[in-house]
């Protein structure tokens, strides 16, 4: 038999719940939001992050508008505390902002998760143990009677230490871990004695943080998870209940979603879903699927390139192109049908009106964004776009800015010739503008010495003459922009920078793409070399040349 084998997983099981309330409401307002980035993303990165990434990405989600933030497990790892106490001592956390930090129920863990909150005004100490069937069966062995025991254990040790520190405002936290593959009943008895042991009042209220620690199960039935343990628990006035949905089924927006209809107040997700195996549930999404149906999502998401790039740097992962809202491609139409009911639709839209724009859920201007239509091979017909033959047949996959700047010059070739080019055609158009313009600069050798600051030592041929231009940087690009700057008696900033292998294999060439504004003029460079490093060099030389041609100058 093929190990493909359907028959050894069974259903999940139906929830026996009458008269179920959750499909009939709507979401009308965004729940309590709570990033777990720089936790449960952190702990699923190849190389976690270092203290000055999570400083960055800390900053960004403030910035965002996120009011609960989970900072770390203090008690797991030195770096977490570390982190945790920079935050502290450096004044790092707005008033308004609540830290959150993970722990077991274990003695020796709530310790030292407290000792690394000392001072802080505000924090959520979030314990958790796992409480599913299978965990108390094959992993502890262990009754539910002995589960609730290690709870109700940790949830007194927390109490009895943040007495001790009554100038912090403290909350708590509780996750039935595995909430998903637990008996509905069992949850809300360990949830009940949870709130009894803590005392929780409307006015002190615990957080019940229900994770989908696996996803197991279609959105619907774990939206009735939810409203049965909404409708079950004993004092519902002084719980605030949490989501954490996990995307092994690709639900977990989904999920999060049918769960807030269901009655959970808050949900807890990361940026762009990054997370343990097929990740966590995507703040982004959620909050811009609530934001397309007219309802605030109380996040500030109108840059996402500055998103994207945080991120990207922090967790060292590319945001996917066709990423829900925040992708690089998803207002951009290859679909020449697709042009044309976009473009009318955006040319009868007038500001103020209900947006109704034919495959475009939102504006993408509201996120920084615009629309792009892929660049067309004449100026007259759909027949596919420039970027996706440079691709497909030359391996040149080119940024969209640099996209964008070809369109102008395929457009006026096409006007000129007055019909469709072919492939070749636009690639000798190509070379002609970026790989075999006329080069007042030309590198004819560089040494670079790397240190806490790049030193830059290059060779450059300029006409009959040869140049040597030094200069030191953040990198190879950026100590020769330095030097070129002293050269053309202008600011020279690489503004956009895109790079990537032609083929696989270790003589595989590279190619580099800059855009680099000299004083307040803008110029593109493209290079293509085996040395990573001199297609870097080559591309901002291309750009310098163009300038100087464009200017009419050259470098005595």
């Amino acid at each position: 038999m093929s190990r493909f084998n359907h028959q050894k997983y069974r259903p999940f099981p139906a929830i026996q719940i009458e008269n179920r309330q959750w499909p009939d409401n709507t979401i009308t307002k965004a729940p309590q939001w709570c990033s777990v980035d720089l936790r449960d993303g952190n702990q699923a990165l190849i190389d976690p992050m270092t203290v000055e990434q999570k400083k960055r990405l800390f900053s960004l989600l403030v910035e965002l508008g996120f009011k609960e933030i989970e900072v770390g497990f203090p008690a797991a790892s030195q770096p977490d505390f570390d982190f945790v106490r920079a935050l502290i001592d450096n004044n790092m956390i707005p008033d308004d902002v609540t830290v959150q930090v993970l722990t077991q129920a274990r003695e020796h863990l709530i310790d030292r998760t407290i000792e690394a909150l000392q001072g802080v005004k505000k924090a959520i100490v979030h314990v958790y143990n796992s409480t599913s069937t299978v965990q108390r069966e094959q992993v502890f062995c262990m009754s539910r009677e002995e589960i609730v025991g290690i709870a109700i254990s940790g949830v007194k040790m927390i109490k009895e230490r943040v007495a001790q520190h009554p100038d912090t405002q403290w909350r708590l936290e509780y996750s039935p871990e595995s909430f998903t593959g637990t008996e509905l009943d069992f949850a809300v008895e360990i949830c009940d004695a949870v709130v009894a042991e803590w005392q929780a009042t409307p006015e002190n209220k615990v957080i019940l943080n229900l994770p989908a620690t696996v996803e197991m199960s279609t959105p619907n039935v774990f939206a009735d998870q939810i409203e049965w343990f909404c409708r079950n628990i004993a004092k519902r006035d002084s719980v605030e209940i949490s989501l954490h949905t996990h995307n092994d089924r690709g639900c977990a927006v989904a999920a999060a979603e049918l769960g807030v209809l269901a009655g959970a107040d808050r949900v807890e997700g990361t940026l762009m879903g990054n997370g343990e195996r097929t990740g966590n549930m995507d703040i982004i999404t959620m909050a811009m699927n609530l934001y397309s149906q007219g309802v605030n999502p109380e996040l500030n998401l109108a840059d996402a390139q500055k998103i994207v790039d945080v991120v990207e740097y922090c967790t060292n992962i590319p945001v996917n192109p066709r990423h829900p809202y925040i992708g690089e491609l998803v207002y951009t139409a290859f679909s020449g049908s697709h042009q044309d009911a976009i473009k009318k639709c955006l040319s009868r839209y007038q500001e103020g009106q209900a947006w109704d724009v034919a495959y475009l859920p939102i504006d993408p201007r509201d996120l920084g964004r615009s629309y792009e239509a892929v660049i067309r091979i004449n100026s007259q017909s759909g027949k596919g776009g420039v970027a996706y033959i440079l691709e497909s047949e030359y391996g040149l996959k080119l940024p969209r800015w640099l996209q964008i700047e070809f369109a102008g010059k395929v457009q006026k070739h096409t006007e000129q010739e007055a019909r469709e080019l072919k492939q070749t055609e636009i690639r000798e158009l190509f070379d002609q503008h970026y790989l075999n313009s006329a080069a007042q600069f030309e590198l004819v050798s560089y040494k670079l010495e790397r240190s806490d600051q790049d030193y830059l030592n290059a060779t450059v041929r300029c006409g009959d003459d040869v140049l040597t231009l030094q200069g030191e940087g953040n990198g190879a690009i950026h100590a020769l922009t330095q030097a070129l700057a002293e050269t053309l008696g202008e600011t020279v900033q690489v503004t956009e920078y895109s790079e990537h292998a032609l083929s696989a294999g270790s003589d595989a060439k590279a190619v580099t793409y800059v855009q680099v504004k000299f004083g307040e003029q803008i110029q593109s460079g493209v290079a293509i070399s085996e040395d990573t490093v001199a297609a870097n060099l080559n591309a901002v030389l291309a750009a310098a040349s163009t300038r100087l041609i464009s200017a009419g100058a050259t470098v005595a």
